[in-house]
């Protein structure tokens, strides 16, 4: 089988094409033939050496993929070979090739695009883990989606209106507030201002304005450290920040005065560092709750391109361009 191996840590061309031997299922494992593997930010910081894959998960970059099953392991009993699947992975998702845990697969519907059903998996589970369970979004509510244009945040537009909630994004130009918009966003802020003008320091201004003064009871922020204190002016009474990146830095000042005033929460979370029976559960809620959406409309992937496996590369330069809208996807 191909895979895409990182030789070294450092740009884009350090993904190299490679071939290697087919993996074999263990017991709870399904063996699938990928279709196409997503493309996340997550690999750019494995590939330049700043997150590591969690012990026992393959090297090779890629958290995401779908395709339809080969073969399955020892005690699988929900899969079968021929069953059209998505999948969360730890690793190893850049292959022609892979094995997926069975408690972390999803089955994609016949009117979905199989191709397409790549960019759903890492997002999708993201998106509903952080603003329902983390952020306790509730219909009627308020949320700030940061970086909507992005792989995960054009779900979370989707996901959080389809839940009923009023949703305000972020995004570096006005035709990208429109794009999001066409998801479902009630209204976006541009975050690429003039040249002397600090986005966070007119951000919670800009939000509770957004909001009629209610300000936003669920903040999902993939920026990190520089919008952290406007992050926790932007909440409404009771709200919580959920930070999923750290874009802009690890380490900010935190207001606790303001925090405790406003009765607030910050939260912060991974996905791929977490134990097989947390990311099972996780998949079985999307599956019990937000998968049903694509059948409706109310969600769908959005992907902005689809290189061969071999242009893993490209993919990289492509994302880290910051001209991308939705997901890459590579297929092998």
């Amino acid at each position: 089988m191909h895979v895409v191996e990182i030789t070294s840590f450092g740009d884009p061309d350090v993904l190299v094409l490679a071939e290697t031997l087919d993996p074999v299922p263990d017991r709870g494992e399904v063996l699938v033939a990928v279709a196409a593997a997503g493309v996340n930010r997550a690999d750019i910081l494995q590939r330049r050496g700043h997150y590591p894959p969690p012990p026992g998960a393959s090297e090779w970059p890629g958290l995401e993929i779908s395709g339809v099953v080969t073969a399955v392991g020892e005690g699988v009993t929900r899969w079968s070979p021929g069953d059209r699947v998505a999948g969360l992975l730890e690793g190893g998702g850049y292959a022609s090739m892979v094995v997926v845990p069975e408690g972390q697969l999803l089955a994609v519907p016949d009117h979905v695009d199989l191709v397409d059903a790549a960019a759903l998996p890492e997002a999708v589970c993201t998106a509903w883990s952080n603003l329902v369970d983390a952020g306790g979004l509730q219909a009627g509510h308020h949320v700030l989606v940061h970086g909507g244009s992005g792989g995960v945040g054009t779900v979370a537009v989707q996901l959080a209106t389809a839940l009923g909630a009023h949703v305000l994004v972020t995004a570096r130009d006005a035709d990208r507030v429109e794009r999001c918009r066409a998801l479902g966003a009630q209204d976006g802020l541009v975050y690429q201002r003039p040249d002397g003008v600090d986005f966070a320091d007119e951000l919670p201004g800009l939000v509770h304005a957004a909001t009629g003064g209610h300000g936003a009871d669920v903040v999902l922020d993939v920026v990190g450290a520089a919008y952290l204190d406007a992050n926790v002016r932007s909440l409404a009474v009771g709200g919580t920040l959920v930070v999923i990146g750290t874009q802009k830095g690890q380490r900010g000042e935190l207001d606790l005065g303001l925090l405790m005033v406003q009765r607030a929460r910050v939260v912060g979370t991974t996905l791929r560092a977490r134990p097989r029976d947390e990311k099972a559960r996780i998949v079985a809620d999307v599956a019990a709750t937000a998968w049903p959406m694509l059948d409706d409309g109310r969600l769908r992937p959005v992907v902005h391109a689809r290189l061969p496996l071999a242009e893993a590369a490209q993919a990289h330069r492509l994302l880290d361009s910051g001209d991308v809208f939705g997901k890459i996807l590579l297929i092998p």
